[in-house]
């Protein structure tokens, strides 16, 4: 049974999520990325393949071991993907961006398909059903909003996501709470429907750590998938570790 390690190295957390032929068994959310970490899961795992998607600055040494332990790639504008990116400077997209592309059209082929990443930033990414990448936009995430809120005023307290929150804040906690979540999920509403007013019907597919939040709070019908990222750097792995 072949293994694949595919590392997601994001500014939030280092994950790593293993495959097994083509199923994900698991997500590993990794402490640090110092060599004994990474030697530790060539150790248990044996990976004949891995491939590291990363927006940080990771430690260069844990290529090289998993160079020598498998077949293995680092995402970059130069991989060979099922998509082609027409936009002004492809080496400026980034290496996270790139996989969520490459699983929703994996996913749902010859579909038009924007997908929204829901990370450290909200990322909006707009694939055709000719499977180019036409661009989106991003805006700060929810953690952003948050600190920036205690940041750039005197008196604001730095509130901690939750689950339940009310419309109407009855408290500086739950207006906060109900400013930042319920508007990032009209932001996000307003920003489908400005995409179906000039491209009809497409795919949404909501993805990132923070998307549980917002699912319910959505107005528009919407594919969830918290793990497509690891889907699309397998995906990614297997057109390039051949």
């Amino acid at each position: 049974m072949a293994t694949t390690l595919c590392f997601d190295f994001g500014n939030t957390r280092l994950k790593c999520a293993v495959f097994e032929n083509r199923e994900l068994q698991k997500v590993l959310v990794l402490e640090n990325d110092s060599n004994d970490t990474i030697k530790q899961l060539i150790e248990q795992y044996k990976p004949a393949k891995s491939i590291l998607s990363s927006v940080v600055n990771h430690n260069p040494g844990l290529e090289q071991l998993l160079a020598a332990a498998s077949r293995f790639h680092k995402l970059s504008h130069q991989s060979k993907i099922p998509i082609t990116t027409p936009v002004g400077k492809p080496q400026d997209i980034g290496a996270d961006r790139l996989a969520l592309m490459v699983a929703a059209v994996d996913l749902f082929p010859d579909h038009n398909n924007l997908i929204i990443g829901l990370g450290s930033a909200i990322t909006y990414n707009f694939v055709n059903k000719y499977k180019e990448f036409l661009g989106g936009g991003i805006s700060p995430g929810m953690e952003m909003r948050f600190k920036s809120l205690k940041l750039f005023t005197a008196k604001l307290p730095l509130v901690e996501k939750d689950w339940n929150l009310p419309l109407i804040g009855y408290d500086t906690r739950t207006n906060i709470l109900s400013g930042v979540i319920l508007g990032m999920a009209k932001e996000i509403d307003g920003m489908i429907d400005a995409y179906a007013e000039r491209y009809g019907n497409f795919n949404v597919v909501l993805t990132g750590g923070d998307a549980p939040y917002f699912v319910y709070h959505l107005k528009n019908r919407i594919f969830a998938d918290p793990d497509l990222i690891f889907k699309g750097l397998f995906a990614i792995s297997e057109h390039n570790n051949v």
